[in-house]
């Protein structure tokens, strides 16, 4: 049992904590010229994206393809660090998705908001569950909504996993030419930056798996 609680952990766990150990990890030393803010507006420049704006902010590095908006923020990419310039080419990377017009990525920007609707939906379904079989009294009646419920709140979960695809493109075929073309980097740092970019892309793992634990809570919380 304790074996299969130690893997469960390791399972739910294991890719964020490797994840942001990576990034973490190099993003210490500070040796470029310039910040990884500074990278992502340059490269915005040199590819001629003149629709996509850089913005600090405390949410977490993301592109926002409604917005049209690179956010970056500045403990982590506002810093002359190789985690914080390959962070930046990363989100720039899906910045050049939205400007191609890489379906995925659409797909993905529609998924995510139906995705987010549903997930507070399932959340009042699941804690209405016990109210409804309760003024009801009819056993069948509660545990149909408690699985409408449970699937609504895996759906989130599933479009984590069904939109990695999008994240390894904007990685290694968008960042990484990029970086490993332009210069940008030094070329031993290029065995590091696919670290890094594998974290980024690992960030969508993680959530996802996270997603299920919380979807374990509800469980556990209706069990009482």
């Amino acid at each position: 049992m304790i074996y299969i609680i130690l893997t469960l952990i390791l399972t739910l766990f294991g890719p964020h904590l490797w994840a942001k150990h990576v990034l973490n990890k190099h993003n210490r030393q500070e040796y470029f010229s310039g910040t990884g803010i500074d990278l992502a507006r340059m490269l915005l420049t040199r590819l001629k994206i003149k629709d996509v704006t850089v913005d600090v902010t405390n949410i977490g590095d993301h592109y926002d393809p409604v917005a049209k908006s690179i956010r970056l923020t500045e403990e982590r990419c506002g810093r002359k660090t190789l985690t914080a310039v390959v962070v930046a080419a990363h989100e720039v990377g899906h910045a050049i998705q939205d400007h191609t017009g890489y379906k995925p990525l659409i797909t993905r920007t529609r998924m995510i908001g139906t995705a987010r609707k549903i997930e507070r939906f399932g959340a009042v379904l699941m804690m209405g569950v016990p109210v409804l079989a309760a003024l009801t009294r009819v056993p069948s009646v509660g545990v149909l909504m408690f699985l409408a419920g449970f699937a609504t709140l895996c759906i989130p979960v599933l479009v984590h996993l069904l939109t990695l695809p999008t994240e390894f493109d904007a990685s290694f075929k968008r960042a990484l030419p990029m970086l490993a073309s332009g210069a940008y980097i030094p070329p031993e740092d290029i065995p590091a930056a696919k670290k890094i970019l594998l974290a980024c892309a690992l960030t969508y793992v993680s959530n996802s798996l996270i997603g299920l634990l919380n979807v374990w809570r509800w469980i556990r919380l209706l069990r009482r």
